[in-house]
């Protein structure tokens, strides 16, 4: 009887268990692509939709008339991928190692520590609030704009205020082991916006990766 009774109780917690796996999944599907920002359609079944991903190297201009600019840009003047605007807007990104075995993370553990680093220093630096910045973008001409600084130049009817591209906060709930939801803290206007990346896919020539969409 007490045998029947344990089967059962481990029956029961399986199931429960897969259940809760289930949920998760489809919850927050894993995205194809390692350490790139997906928004997560939650209107649409949880399903992730990739951004449009660009490459581009920072440009410098100063005139002492006109003044200086420094920032990125990327072709055309609106994104081809469009999302509904809204409140509680979610993206998602996973840096790959949650698909990875606890005996390869074991293992990187222990080849760290052999290295004199502590594994535990490490679990704060895949933060993604320490590497994604959201801006609101401009648009004119056939290009789109990250602009890091503009600085007024002698023009005496010019703008005479250092401006820079919107940016917009986000809060980074980890969900699990390297896969981390970024909820917008408050509704995106109508515009063009891009996550730019620090560390991850910076070129040999100091470009960076650019991720853009839209909002309708």
């Amino acid at each position: 009887m007490k045998t029947s009774n344990s089967l059962l109780r481990i029956f029961f917690l399986s199931a429960i268990l897969f259940i809760d796996h289930a949920i998760y999944a489809q919850a927050y599907p894993e995205p194809e692509f390692s350490n790139e920002p997906y928004y997560l359609n939650k209107s649409g079944g949880n399903t992730l939709v990739r951004l449009e991903k660009n490459s581009s190297k920072m440009d410098t201009k100063a005139n002492a008339i006109s003044g200086s600019e420094s920032g990125y840009s990327i072709d055309g003047s609106k994104s081809s991928v469009r999302l509904s605007s809204g409140n509680n807007i979610s993206f998602v990104i996973s840096s790959g190692s949650s698909r990875s075995s606890s005996g390869s993370s074991a293992k990187s553990d222990s080849v760290m520590r052999a290295n004199g680093v502590d594994p535990s220093m490490m679990s704060g630096m895949d933060d993604p609030s320490q590497k994604l910045t959201l801006y609101k973008i401009e648009s004119a001409k056939g290009v789109r704009k990250v602009l890091l600084q503009k600085a007024p130049g002698m023009n005496p009817f010019g703008s005479h205020k250092l401006q820079s591209s919107e940016k917009y906060t986000f809060s980074a709930r980890k969900i699990k082991g390297g896969y981390w939801e970024l909820v917008v803290d408050k509704p995106l206007p109508k515009g063009e916006y891009a996550f730019t990346m620090m560390g991850i896919g910076t070129g040999m020539d100091g470009s960076t990766v650019i991720f853009a969409f839209g909002m309708d």
